[in-house]
């Protein structure tokens, strides 16, 4: 069962490294990881994407 974990985890680095940074498109980023980490392409692609900017909603104080 532990062998299976690890290359799990190695996998979805770029979701959890989204989901750790609170990214507002997490599940865009799994379904992308889920679908096309496979490839060394759409893995890079999905870890470039979660470590980009994260947009914050401004509260306007009236």
């Amino acid at each position: 069962m532990e062998i299976l974990l690890i290359p799990a985890l190695l996998y979805f680095i770029p979701t959890l490294v989204a989901l750790l940074r609170g990214h507002h498109n997490a599940f865009a980023i799994f379904l992308t990881n889920l679908l096309f980490g496979w490839t060394v392409i759409g893995w890079l692609i999905t870890l470039i994407w979660s470590t980009t900017a994260i947009i914050h909603r401004v509260q306007v104080q009236n």
